[in-house]
């Protein structure tokens, strides 16, 4: 149950500083879907374990590609010269990320 509450607390919290802050990091149509998750209220996600594997897998997986969107518009923000070692770091993250995943599904 504690867990549940810390981690319902912690999304409000990303939620509500992706919705004041709006980075730009963030892609316009990430901004955008955010605005409509936190019109909607609080997912069920955050206070109901997720019912499958294939479920956790495909939530997972789409942060992970949120993760990569972001730090491509980063990477595009920063310094010309910096930009394909920049890239290329997010793109290998991304990848050991994603080969990470049945590894954290299967912890849950």
């Amino acid at each position: 149950m504690i867990h549940r509450i810390v981690t319902g607390v912690m999304m409000v919290g990303v939620a509500l500083a992706a919705h004041a802050q709006q980075t730009d990091t963030t892609p316009p149509q990430n901004v955008q879907l955010q605005r409509q998750e936190i019109a909607r209220g609080e997912p069920a996600r955050w206070t109901e374990g997720d019912q499958s594997t294939a479920e956790r897998t495909r939530i997972l997986r789409k942060e992970i590609g949120a993760a990569l969107a972001e730090a491509r518009q980063a990477c595009k923000q920063g310094p010309a010269s910096e930009r394909s070692a920049c890239l290329k770091e997010a793109q290998q993250t991304y990848q050991d990320d994603m080969a990470k995943v049945p590894q954290l599904v299967a912890q849950k």
